[in-house]
């Protein structure tokens, strides 16, 4: 014999229940490289590629001493070129994109003005 489980009514209704964390207002689990600005953004971004691209261009006529600019560079980029680019993009759709959960669906829209 196999053990069946019978679905009562309120086993049925918390599985089609929107989990009650998922609201709009909560943070993304993840870690947020967005700045403040999209200007501040954007030179921190000259800065950190200036630094990376400078600490290899200057080698030729410094030698090694200009490999000191890689962790400034990185400093500004807050890590890496692609966790800048990452940060870009949430500062750029900061407060432009709601997400929002109905009927057990959640989804990313527009937010109107």
């Amino acid at each position: 014999m196999s053990a069946r489980k019978t679905e009562t009514p309120d086993t049925a209704a918390a599985r089609n229940t929107p989990d009650p964390r998922a609201t709009a207002d909560t943070k993304p689990a993840g870690p947020d490289f967005a700045s403040a600005s999209l200007p501040r953004h954007l030179v921190r971004g000259a800065l950190g590629f200036g630094a990376l691209i400078a600490s290899f261009a200057c080698l030729p006529a410094v030698g090694p001493v200009s490999l000191l600019l890689l962790p400034a560079g990185l400093f500004a980029l807050r890590g890496c070129p692609m966790c800048w680019a990452i940060g870009l993009l949430q500062t750029v759709s900061r407060g432009r994109l709601q997400r929002s959960c109905k009927d057990g669906h959640c989804e990313l829209t527009v937010r109107s003005p």
